[in-house]
């Protein structure tokens, strides 16, 4: 019984030292499973790093932040001029109806406005300025200065292509813009009635700076902010009709 027993173990561990000879020689031949046969055992596998040639992540990040800033300062004067426009051309218009002196005394009313006015004034320049900066849409000081003399999005009505038409419509905003800035620091005491005739152009402003964002903003191309802004334009519309329905009544 004892040889029978003996006999026994010895096959036993026969046959385990075989198959562990065995799974070492098919883990020899195949690398792919010794890497597995490694990491059943808890052995980290080799790793071979090679370095990537080439400008560093941190190197990338700050070449592109130095070549898109004037992008991204034109589109946030654009947008901050644009508002403040709104915002402006409703409290003058408040003025002559009386709405604005709901919310604000005369004194902080008027204040405030002449406060949004430099707002504008300022965004504005800074929008057309960064403009010569920006390499994604290059723009030279001609082009900025005169109509039609960009070729950014050509504009094509009814078969007629008449050039960079909302581009133009900035341009010639910006001289309304400064024909009311003149005339109310010359005229607004010494000739109110020139000063308001002036003060007439903000209306045509408006209307060319509204075209001028909806088209070619960035951020206004869709979405909510396109929606907002042409809710800003229609209330600014409706309260231009207002004031002048009551000034042909007067």
């Amino acid at each position: 019984m004892r040889k029978v027993y003996l006999f026994g173990m010895i096959i036993g561990l026969m046959l385990v030292g075989g198959s562990t000879l065995l799974t070492e020689s098919v883990f020899a031949a195949s690398p792919q499973q010794a890497t597995n046969q490694s990491l059943t055992a808890g052995q980290a596998p080799d790793i071979l790093i090679q370095p990537v040639q080439g400008p560093s992540v941190t190197k990338q990040l700050e070449g592109r932040a130095k070549s898109t800033w004037p992008w991204y300062i034109t589109r946030a004067a654009g947008m901050v001029a644009a508002v403040s426009l709104v915002f402006l051309m409703l409290s003058g218009i408040g003025f002559i109806t009386g709405a604005t002196f709901r919310f604000l005394e005369p004194l902080t009313a008027w204040a405030t406005h002449k406060a949004i006015a430099y707002v504008f004034g300022a965004s504005l320049a800074v929008h057309g300025i960064a403009l010569l900066f920006d390499k994604f849409v290059p723009f030279n000081v001609a082009q900025i200065l005169l109509p039609f003399l960009s070729s950014y999005r050509k504009v094509t009505i009814a078969g007629h292509h008449v050039g960079s038409l909302y581009v133009a419509l900035g341009v010639i905003a910006f001289y309304f813009v400064l024909a009311i800035i003149i005339s109310s620091i010359v005229w607004i005491d010494k000739k109110p009635h020139t000063w308001k005739l002036f003060h007439f152009l903000a209306y045509l402003t408006m209307i060319f700076v509204f075209f001028h964002a909806l088209y070619l903003g960035t951020d206004l191309s869709h979405g909510i902010l396109r929606v907002i802004w042409i809710i800003f334009g229609i209330t600014v519309a409706i309260a231009i009709l207002y004031r002048l329905r009551r000034w042909g009544r007067a």
